[in-house]
Formats: C-alpha cells, structure tokens, sequence
C-alpha cells in the first residue's frame, strides 16, 4: 500500500464501513476511527501498549498520522501518551461516569419528551424492529451486536424527536460510559434488563405519554452508576 502523509486523502475500504456514496477520509482519520472503536469495544483494554510502528505498518503509512490519531484520542481521554516510554490505552475513569450520566439525562430525558409528543406509527414500528433485533441477539449471547442494536435504539428516539445534532454531542459524552458498558452487559447480565427496559421506553413513547417516557429513560440511564461500582471490583486493572 502506498505511503500517505497525515493530511493526504487515502482510501480504506477494507477498514471503514462506507455509505452508498464513497467517503474521502485522512490516513489520520482512518487510523483514529479504527483504534477509537476497537478501544470503546474493548477489543483493545485498558493497559494496553500501542506501537506506532506496528500501526504504520499496518495501515502502510509513515508515522505522522498514527501521532495525529494518537493525538486526537488522548484529548479524548482513551489513550495516555508517556513520552520516551510509549502510549497505552486509558483506564476507565470512574469520576468521568456520573457526570457522564447527568449529561445523558438531561438531554435525552428532554429529547424522549418530544419524541413522545411526535412519534407516529412508522417511528414505533421503528423502535419494535430494534427491540426484536436485541431479544435476538440477547439469547444469543451476542454482546457486540447488541451493544449496536442498543445505539440504534437510542439514535432512533433522538431521531424522532427531531434533534439529530444531539446523537452527534452525545457519542463524545457518553464514550467512557460506552466502555464501562461492554463489561455489563456479559458480566452483570444487562441483556436481559436492557430489553424490557427499553419496552417500557417504547410503550411510553407509543402512548404519547411525555411524563411516563423520560422517567423511564431516566431509570434506564441511571442503572450504569451502580453497574460501574461493581465492575470496579471484578476488573480493578480497568478503572481509575
């Protein structure tokens, strides 16, 4: 593969899933987009040593646009760069969670208002499509895919309520929460409480019943808080 400097534009079609009209992305983008979802799905955990070399040489770029993705991430708090010793992937910090949380909340908690005061019988079909999708892949056991479902679900209100931006704000809030979560689900069996969860979600939004929709959602979202304190105990490495 040819070299590519940081700000070159540089097809990875084999890396990034595309939409049907193809997107132009950096080396530097390619390489962030990748590390950052393999860090949030814990494909790469806390600890963790990333090699530049090793890096460049996989996506067959010099070593300017791994620093540029490095870089990008540890303003994101997912990776500590040490210099002269190397990078790793940051531990989960805990304080980051609750404020995390009340973000979420307020923000979703508004939105699902809306949502639940627009939402016509195309919307909720949307919502059944998802929650049927996770009942799924809940018996399953299939915990990276169900994680995707749960995003769709949660996109799709926003969606709904007319406000697409905050989907945009709220996957850079919630990453360290997205993270914390891909050990519930497994661990603490959030599978089988993310579903009905989500139902009574739905069941309120169908009913146009503002009230009923943000407590719920507001229930849903306060259930990692307790969920990371355990975590904290069975992987100490992981957290901070």
């Amino acid at each position: 593969m040819r070299q590519a400097s940081g700000s070159e534009a540089i097809d990875f079609p084999a890396l990034l899933e595309r939409p049907a009209k193809l997107r132009r992305v950096t080396a530097a983008d390619a390489i962030f987009e990748r590390l950052h979802a393999d860090i949030v799905s814990l494909r790469m955990p806390p600890g963790i040593a990333l090699q530049e070399k090793r890096i460049a040489e996989e996506f067959g770029v010099s070593r300017t646009p791994v620093r540029e993705a490095l870089l990008r991430l540890a303003e994101g708090g997912l990776v500590e760069i040490y210099p002269q010793s190397g990078t790793v992937v940051s531990r989960i910090p805990i304080s980051a969670i609750p404020e995390a949380v009340v973000v979420r909340k307020a923000l979703e908690g508004t939105t699902i208002e809306s949502a639940a005061r627009m939402a016509k019988p195309h919307h909720i079909a949307r919502l059944d499509a998802i929650i049927s999708r996770q009942k799924a892949l809940a018996a399953l056991g299939d915990v990276s895919s169900f994680h995707e479902e749960d995003e769709a679900f949660h996109e799709a209100i926003i969606q709904i309520a007319g406000y697409p931006g905050i989907w945009t704000i709220l996957k850079t809030v919630k990453v360290q929460i997205d993270r914390a979560r891909r050990l519930t689900l497994p661990a603490l069996g959030r599978m089988d409480n993310v579903v009905p969860e989500h139902c009574a979600i739905r069941d309120a939004i169908a009913a146009h019943d503002e009230n009923a929709a943000r407590n719920a959602m507001l229930h849903h979202l306060s259930a990692v808080i307790p969920d990371v304190a355990e975590l904290r105990t069975r992987y100490p490495d992981y957290f901070c």
